[in-house]
């Protein structure tokens, strides 16, 4: 569920209003504008869902209230729900400073717990085969690498090193930097993805462009930083966008629902009837390392799993579940 940027909301030029003050709060807690956007989305709505009353004035029943009829009436995933409390919570702990003792009964939506989708490796070749130029490069990525979409998405000149062989993820979930490798099959695509890159930033500088956006202080830090080929990212836009927090026109990375399209479009020329998404691949990565004797630590690692637990979601292809039993029809 996606909602308006800076738009969502009430702006002000003196006192600042409500969402004008959990839009700067986020931002001092360095929260991100996916975040951003979709925390002052879902306190919006809220206010709108009781009929535009100050959330001081409301508590646990109309809370509540706005938690079932998500669920009821709009019928959201556990995790869209459990988004909305989280972006509640905020607003009454961060922003307005409240004690919320009835706030602790809440309880969260429980999550399904579901074995990842995954794909075999001729599946995976026939949908790498329909698709071409940058979004196959990225595709083959998230295979090749186990990256996740925006860390893909978001991948920078410098992270990406031809000598080491390995491709550093900055910032992924969790905030936690990590490296994985960096396919051999790709190195030559890369390379001329980030020659193609030189000359697109070159072209910015000479238009008075080029600067890209850093995160945290970066920029003050190092004025001459976001200009710099490094800094660029290797799957950019191709088109120059305004900074919806600082208004300067950048060339930001590709959207990523183009890779979503494309992949969704390979897969259904593909004739494959699982319904294999971005994230698919990433699952079809590991999968794969695990069938051929890696040990589960290192991949942990390489995915930037917090624990091996998590990791531990795709021992199904260790001769356990349906993969790896005989069933009693096919027994002499």
């Amino acid at each position: 569920m996606s909602y308006a940027g800076e738009s969502a909301g009430v702006t002000g030029t003196k006192t600042p209003r409500l969402l004008d003050q959990v839009r700067a709060r986020l931002r001092l807690r360095h929260y991100s504008l996916r975040t951003e956007q979709a925390y002052i989305g879902w306190i919006r709505r809220f206010i709108l869902a009781n009929d535009k009353r100050h959330p001081r004035d409301m508590g646990a029943a109309e809370v509540e209230g706005f938690l079932s009829t998500l669920a009821t009436q709009g019928q959201v995933a556990a995790g869209t729900q459990n988004q909305a409390l989280s972006a509640l919570l905020f607003l009454y702990r961060e922003v307005l400073s409240i004690e919320l003792p009835w706030m602790e009964t809440i309880v969260r939506a429980k999550r399904s717990q579901r074995v990842p989708v995954v794909l075999s490796r001729d599946e995976v070749s026939r949908l790498l085969a329909l698709m071409d130029g940058c979004f196959a490069l990225m595709a083959s990525l998230l295979y090749g690498s186990g990256m996740r979409l925006m860390e893909c998405v978001r991948l920078r000149v410098k992270d990406v090193d031809f000598e080491l062989n390995q491709i550093c993820v900055r910032n992924g979930k969790g905030g936690k930097d990590r490296h994985v490798p960096l396919p051999q099959r790709l190195r030559e695509l890369l390379r001329a993805q980030l020659e193609r890159v030189k000359l697109i930033h070159q072209q910015d500088l000479d238009a008075g462009h080029g600067s890209v956006w850093l995160p945290d202080a970066l920029a003050r830090k190092y004025p001459s930083a976001p200009r710099e080929p490094g800094w660029q990212y290797v799957f950019p836009s191709s088109q120059l966008s305004r900074d919806p927090r600082g208004g300067a026109w950048r060339r930001h990375h590709v959207d990523e629902s183009g890779l979503q399209r494309a992949v969704r479009a390979a897969r259904i020329k593909a004739h494959i009837v699982k319904p294999a998404t971005c994230h698919t691949l990433r699952h079809s990565f590991a999968t794969h390392l695990l069938e051929a004797g890696q040990d589960i630590r290192t991949i942990q690692e390489l995915l930037g799993h917090k624990d091996v637990a998590t990791t531990q979601i795709y021992t199904h292809v260790l001769n356990r579940g349906g993969h790896g039993v005989l069933s009693p029809l096919d027994r002499g």
